[in-house]
């Protein structure tokens, strides 16, 4: 089953590389039950783009905590990439939300955005409500990266539980 607007996200079980303990996690999707989850997928590690949306993920990271939500990443990495990467490159020395290792690439699979050609993931993003139903979904080209803001507001939006404009930014009248 793919990932779909309205439906229970594909659930999962995998392992990740959790940079501020610096450790190896096992992560399930029930562990976040009762929080928004924003899961987000890059295609590689070591790359040009995808560093810059996770540095800007981890700098948006307390708004999305006040928000109550858990954002976690995921590529077709494993989860000595993954650390090797952190370990590598000064930008993400600080990382503090988990980094999810799908070399199965069913993770990718079941959320829909497996490039299975080049055995990677397109960037794919998830608003994932707290009873686990896919609340937004976006995939973008592996040559654009994503924009933080527009993910808090769409957060921002689905947690009001009313219908809101175009344009629409917290605090304003919804409709």
């Amino acid at each position: 089953m793919t990932a779909q607007v309205m439906q229970p996200a594909p659930d999962f079980a995998l392992q990740g590389y959790d940079r501020t303990s610096d450790s190896f996690k096992d992560y399930k999707l029930e562990d976040f039950k009762g929080k928004w989850v924003c899961l987000f997928f890059y295609p590689l590690d070591f790359t040009f783009v995808c560093p810059t949306e996770l540095v800007a993920f981890n700098e948006a990271l307390g708004q999305f905590e006040e928000r109550n939500c858990q954002v976690l990443t995921a590529s077709t990495d494993s989860k000595y990439s993954h650390k090797g990467w952190c370990d590598a490159d000064p930008q993400l020395a600080d990382l503090k939300y988990p980094m999810l290792a799908d070399g199965t690439h069913k993770l990718s699979s079941d959320y829909g955005v497996l490039k299975e050609e080049l055995g990677i993931s397109l960037r794919g993003i998830f608003l994932i409500d707290p009873e686990g139903v896919c609340q937004w979904l976006a995939i973008h080209p592996l040559s654009v990266g994503r924009n933080v803001d527009e993910v808090l507001r769409v957060l921002d939006a689905l947690q009001t539980g009313e219908n809101v404009p175009c344009n629409w930014k917290k605090g304003e009248k919804t409709l």
